[in-house]
């Protein structure tokens, strides 16, 4: 596994402090063509994802990528996840993953 440039759970709280930088995140699209797809973040905020093939409209995808602006990703990865995602769970994760237990992970 390559650990030399590891993406930081985030949702769109968190990606002003990650600006420039590798970042994963799990969103819902909302509408997707050209390359470029907006969506939902799972606290509910508006994320623009660049560099997107035609993704299925309303479907949870994790998005690996750089952090271009606040509200900003350039897609290097994603997975489609389907229409169901706890998006509890995911931001809960984000907080732990930047917060308390940061150490545990890359």
């Amino acid at each position: 596994m390559d650990t030399s440039n590891p993406a930081v759970f985030v949702n769109a709280q968190l990606i002003p402090n990650f600006i420039g930088k590798r970042v994963r995140t799990v969103v819902q699209v909302n509408q997707c063509g050209g390359g470029v797809a907006t969506t939902k973040s799972t606290d509910d905020s508006q994320l623009t994802i660049k560099g997107l093939p035609q993704v299925p409209i309303m479907n949870f995808i994790e998005v690996i990528g750089i952090a271009e602006s606040s509200n900003s990703i350039d897609a290097e990865l994603w997975t489609d996840f389907g229409s169901t995602f706890d998006t509890n769970s995911f931001n809960q994760l984000c907080q732990l993953a930047n917060g308390e237990f940061k150490g545990l992970f890359l």
